[in-house]
């Protein structure tokens, strides 16, 4: 991919109340550091939600994917009341299921291997979403 360079922001979940919003950070983390880290940028959802500017502006004039915890989709009625649509959204409670998603906090250094798994199953869904997003802002520049 690295031969178009373009960026494409992910906004993942900020809760921390929930496993869903754990496995949505994780899951982001990894497309950043080991699958797309030349083309994926993160966008802190608190520091967006307190009015940072060059976080909405980026959202605004970039295609921009939500990683949501739950059904609430925090991330991406942030992202479409600040900086307009998102390309493209994901519900972790619809992947690793409602019940798992919402099950309590959970700590990077007590992850199991059931944990591993979702993130996995969560970033293999991530990085689909974003080679469609990727393809279809590529198509969209050259028109």
């Amino acid at each position: 991919m690295a031969d178009n360079k373009i960026s494409i922001g992910v906004v993942s979940c900020s809760g921390e109340d929930c496993l869903g919003g754990t496995i949505s950070r994780l899951a982001v983390r990894k497309m950043m550091d080991e699958i797309y880290p030349d083309e994926t940028v993160t966008i802190c959802l608190p520091l967006y939600l307190a009015g940072g500017e060059e976080e909405r502006s980026f959202a605004r004039d970039y295609p921009t994917i939500a990683v949501d915890g739950c059904s609430k989709c925090c991330a991406k009625r942030a992202t479409e009341k600040y900086s307009g649509r998102v390309s493209a959204a994901l519900d972790v409670s619809e992947i690793i299921g409602e019940k798992k998603a919402l099950e309590g906090p959970l700590s990077t250094r007590d992850l199991t291997d059931e944990h591993r798994e979702m993130v996995d199953k969560v970033t293999k869904e991530v990085k689909e979403k974003f080679e469609e997003v990727y393809n279809d802002y590529l198509k969209n520049t050259r028109q």
